[in-house]
């Protein structure tokens, strides 16, 4: 595969522009052909897949193996050219151990109201009955993750639904894997049930913006609630810290009567603020939504891979 098929790079373009389905670098899609695999790179960002060379290619069966202990799960070592100084996705494992020649993993945010709280992965599973489904529970990204959804996996499985995660799509063809994602996105689609308000009209704290789009996620009883008691996902965590505080020490804090952001944030850390506002103004008020829980942010919070991602979002921030 000499170059990628265009058809392939306008569909993750077209999920990365869309913030409802991806937020920032995260999500990824791959494509095979014969033992290659090309992936997005870790720290780049699907909506530039048309425009920058943001995919890397890999030994897709060596990064299979690094799955299951053959190396140290990063498949840094799995990448075809030495001259490449990217790294692939730390999502690489599981889209190597998919029997599918495309694969679309996104950070849906209709998947992610449903996949945050046992009421909604119920309603989940009802809506997307009659489709190749499999509901993960969640794992740390990266190996953690591969093992347990090579737990779950079947030849037919085309749809994976990550438990405080997101979604996974795959098939054969790229047109294939964009219809199943619209057939998801349509069963799952979410009302927003709490407006987002309007800003304070006093100024914002020193070093801060309000965040306006945001501002229910402190004025919203439940909704402050549910944000101040956890991180229900891995990219928040990584880019905006665990849950979030309600004093000016972290890239984003709520005060009583709106949501402020440091001046200086990150293209990334908006599109975090702004996917918890979409996540949580979509719940239920009936759906106990669940945190991923201490362990899990300190795991993220202080793994290499991430920082790498990190580091690498704030070199391309505008």
């Amino acid at each position: 595969m000499t170059d990628l098929p265009q058809a392939f790079r306008m569909l993750a373009a077209r999920l990365g522009q869309d913030p409802l389905q991806v937020q920032g670098p995260g999500g990824n899609t791959s494509i095979k052909e014969g033992g290659v695999m090309w992936i997005k790179a870790s720290g780049t960002e699907l909506a530039d897949a048309e425009e920058k060379p943001i995919f890397v290619a890999v030994d897709r069966d060596k990064a299979k193996a690094e799955a299951f202990g053959a190396g140290d799960g990063t498949c840094k070592a799995t990448v075809i050219d030495p001259a490449n100084t990217l790294r692939p996705s730390i999502e690489t494992t599981f889209h190597a151990l998919l029997d599918w020649a495309v694969v679309a993993h996104t950070h849906s945010v209709p998947t992610l109201v449903h996949a945050i709280s046992p009421e909604g992965r119920a309603v989940a599973a009802e809506k997307l009955s009659g489709l190749p489904v499999i509901f993960v529970p969640y794992h740390k990204p990266g190996v953690p993750l591969t093992g347990a959804i090579a737990e779950r996996l079947s030849t037919e499985t085309q749809v994976i639904i990550l438990e405080n995660h997101g979604l996974v799509c795959a098939g054969n063809t790229v047109d294939k894997v964009a219809t199943l994602i619209k057939e998801v996105e349509a069963r799952l689609e979410m009302p927003v049930l709490v407006s987002a308000g309007a800003a304070p009209e006093h100024a914002a704290p020193e070093g801060y913006d309000w965040m306006a789009d945001a501002t229910a996620l402190a004025t919203d009883a439940r909704l402050r609630a549910l944000a101040l008691a956890g991180s229900y996902y891995p990219d928040h965590v990584v880019f905006l810290g665990a849950a979030l505080p309600t004093t000016p020490d972290a890239p984003a804090f709520l005060t009583e009567d709106g949501a402020a952001l440091r001046s200086d944030a990150t293209s990334s850390q908006r599109a975090m603020l702004q996917c918890l506002m979409d996540v949580l103004s979509r719940v239920p008020e009936d759906w106990t939504p669940e945190a991923i829980g201490m362990a899990a942010e300190a795991e993220l919070l202080n793994w290499d891979a991430e920082k790498y991602r990190q580091a690498l979002a704030e070199k391309t921030a505008p």
